[in-house]
């Protein structure tokens, strides 16, 4: 089976453009797994700085501190009781520079894309905390393989690491704060105590603005969103007042009360090009119903000319580029715009209607529109009464096995039709040992002579 998370994995829908997201299909942030370093003995006091403290002296703790002289300054150097760090240059980095500061460790490597698309968006906080003297900083603690991996992953960064053949310290702290996953940001307080176990979501979310990464400035962030939302209008979204028409300038103000798609897309990026063409045609049907339906295209693009080129192979309106792509990042953050192409659909209202319009446009083509969620429960009821003439099962020719037919309720979810490589959800021709799934419109039964896998009178 192909899912549809695999499926958002690929590199070319990561979005290593000027907005630091990273690609994702559904709005829970997955992480990668890898084999725990070492058990972790004392689980009920683990990831924090007290667990690590516990260790001392334990001899079947590797990474652990040797001795208490080792912590006898607390702070960072409880934590990171090495030496010195080195710096993406390969300079050495003494421990007194992180000292007073807010210290992020970043678990990370180079081999996953997931820790690749995070890295730019870490660097972009990074650097607008600098910049305003907010005292931060960011340590990188590698999981990469070889020292070759390390040292190129490590050089796009702006922070120091701890030095790669440390092996003991580095399984030390992932140990300590139960690292059982990438990309990992263990955001420490001065004295060395945990503020934020994990704040990859949050710099995603949030960028700058975050920090210091507390559940009170959390919650201040999570109000200040709600507030947004609630006295959102067509208008407040844009920091243009018009946008490009072919050779026109169309007022922002002409597209109060309709149906607008904001279509999130790039020029080298090949599942935009594919979708972009499905949403073309589907804009053209709507069109052609006199439906009133708009899209914008917020250009994903780093260059002028692959915004043009957009344009170009696009029949819709398109938000000016700025060349620094400023308005496109801030409409990419506010609707947590995090792989490309997306389609986020606003309703007449001013008011989100769903972020998920591109899956809706792949699964219910124009009959998605205009994206309610009575529309999409409408053809859901719709897809369930038709599902009623399949065949229960059936032998495909693309596979040995027989495929029974399941839905949401059975066994069924998001999926990538393994027939036309289309998405899919709920209803589906599946193998239960496999996990091939085909769409029951794909279904073709042997037994038939080839027909579609539909039931007979």
């Amino acid at each position: 089976m192909k899912s549809v998370a695999d499926a958002a994995s690929s590199p070319a829908l990561i979005l290593h453009l000027f907005i630091p997201v990273v690609a994702r299909v559904s709005t829970n942030h997955s992480l990668i797994s890898f084999p725990v370093l070492h058990e972790i003995r004392h689980r009920e006091s683990a990831g924090s700085i007290k667990g690590y403290l516990s260790m001392v002296g334990d001899p079947e703790v590797e990474g652990a501190p040797e001795t208490e002289t080792e912590l006898e300054t607390g702070g960072v150097r409880a934590v990171l009781p090495v030496g010195s760090l080195v710096s993406p240059s390969g300079d050495e980095v003494q421990l007194p520079e992180l000292e007073g500061k807010v210290v992020a460790l970043y678990f990370a490597a180079n081999w996953y894309p997931r820790c690749e698309a995070f890295t730019p968006a870490l660097a972009a906080a990074y650097g607008q905390l600098r910049d305003r003297g907010a005292g931060f900083e960011v340590v990188f603690v590698s999981c990469d393989e070889d020292a070759p991996s390390f040292e190129r992953f490590h050089r796009g960064m702006p922070w120091p690491a701890v030095p790669f053949g440390d092996l003991r310290r580095k399984k030390g702290l992932s140990q300590a704060f139960q690292v059982e996953g990438i990309p990992r940001l263990v955001v420490l307080a001065p004295d060395g105590d945990v503020i934020c176990s994990d704040a990859v979501e949050l710099v995603l979310r949030y960028g700058d603005p975050a920090f210091p990464f507390t559940p009170a400035r959390v919650a201040e962030l999570v109000a200040e969103e709600q507030s947004k939302f609630a006295s959102q209008t067509l208008e407040k979204l844009f920091s243009v007042s018009y946008v490009n028409g072919g050779n026109d300038q169309v007022p922002i103000s002409s597209l109060v009360g309709k149906t607008v798609g904001l279509y999130f897309s790039a020029h080298r990026c090949e599942p935009c090009l594919k979708f972009t063409a499905r949403l073309a045609a589907i804009y053209g049907n709507l069109k052609g119903k006199s439906e009133d339906f708009e899209v914008v295209y917020i250009p994903m693009d780093k260059e002028e000319d692959g915004y043009l080129r957009s344009c170009g192979d696009m029949p819709w309106l398109a938000l000016p580029y700025d060349g620094d792509g400023a308005s496109s990042r801030a409409l990419a953050r506010y609707f947590d715009v995090r792989e490309i192409p997306t389609l986020v659909v606003i309703g007449p209202d001013g008011k989100t209607v769903t972020r998920e319009g591109r899956n809706l446009v792949n699964l219910y083509f124009d009959m998605a529109f205009p994206f309610t969620d009575e529309q999409i429960r409408m053809l859901q009821e719709l897809e369930d009464e038709e599902a009623k003439a399949y065949a229960p099962s059936l032998l495909h020719a693309g596979h040995r096995h027989e495929l029974s037919i399941v839905s949401g309720k059975s066994g069924g979810g998001p999926y990538i039709c393994c027939e036309c490589d289309e998405q899919g959800f709920g209803w589906a021709y599946q193998c239960i040992a496999c996990g091939y799934e085909i769409h029951l419109r794909c279904g073709r039964n042997l037994v038939d002579g080839g027909s579609a896998g539909t039931a007979g009178p």
